[in-house]
């Protein structure tokens, strides 16, 4: 079992994210070219970047950690210490001038979640949590919403496309909800953590595109499972909450025809 000083570990993630984010804005400056992975996803040279970044300083921190990273694979093998790294989430926004990207980073220690931050750069906002510590958008702690009616509820979606193919039940949470916004993955989790939205609803993604959304919105006071209700993001099919409508989405989910 590991023990670890979790404020270091969140000081750390802090530093890794606003590192990343420096990267990607001077990139903006200098001006992005769009490469293509083999799926046909975009990818930049500030990704790559981003990513060496938020490893430069985790290894120098904890170098017997692992870092798994989009980007970069896997670096070191001690997978039961693993930081989860996503240094642009959101490139394709990016990469076209938008303001609704940003790295994610988060620790799992023994598979638990026990730290993460998020910043969207261009809005120069930062999110970060950890276990037993709460969660924070710039100092302030985060109020999740009230609302426990998803009939009244605002829900933050993914891409819709990965989602139906998935459960084409999503379509009904967008027909249940009073409204639905689509700002892609990490500005739609910003949504829910800032109590605008009460719901984040992604699938078809990668556990890093998951794996900070999901501490922060538990220690902000809200729920986060899997489309099954399980407590995991490794699937890449997830809901954040705000703890009062989650039950009503996993069962409009779940419903047969």
């Amino acid at each position: 079992m590991h023990t670890i000083d979790l404020e270091r570990a969140l000081a750390v993630a802090r530093d890794a994210v606003a590192a990343a984010g420096a990267v990607a804005l001077d990139h903006v400056r200098r001006g992005v070219t769009v490469e293509l992975k083999p799926d046909r996803s975009w990818v930049t040279a500030a990704d790559r970047a981003a990513e060496d970044a938020i490893a430069s300083l985790v290894t120098a921190a904890f170098p017997d950690h692992a870092i798994l990273g989009e980007e970069r694979g896997q670096r070191g093998t001690n997978t039961a210490a693993r930081w989860l790294v996503d240094p642009i989430d959101g490139t394709r926004g990016f990469a076209r001038g938008g303001t609704m990207w940003g790295p994610m980073v988060a620790l799992e220690l023994d598979g638990e979640l026990v730290v993460g931050a998020f910043a969207l750069p261009a809005q120069r906002r930062t999110y970060w949590a950890a276990r037993g510590l709460g969660a924070f958008r710039d100092g302030t702690r985060l109020q999740l919403s009230a609302i426990g009616d998803l009939g009244a509820a605002t829900l933050s979606v993914g891409e819709l496309a990965r989602m139906m193919r998935r459960n084409a039940n999503a379509v009904r949470l967008i027909e249940r909800a009073a409204s639905t916004r689509c700002y892609g993955d990490i500005a739609g989790c910003a949504l829910v953590l800032d109590g605008v939205a009460e719901a984040w609803v992604e699938g078809g993604v990668k556990p890093w595109d998951l794996a900070a959304a999901a501490i922060l919105v538990t220690e902000a006071g809200g729920r986060f499972t899997d489309w099954s209700g399980a407590p995991s993001f490794e699937a890449g099919y997830g809901i954040a909450s705000n703890g009062r409508v989650h039950d009503e989405i996993l069962r409009v989910l779940a419903a047969t025809a």
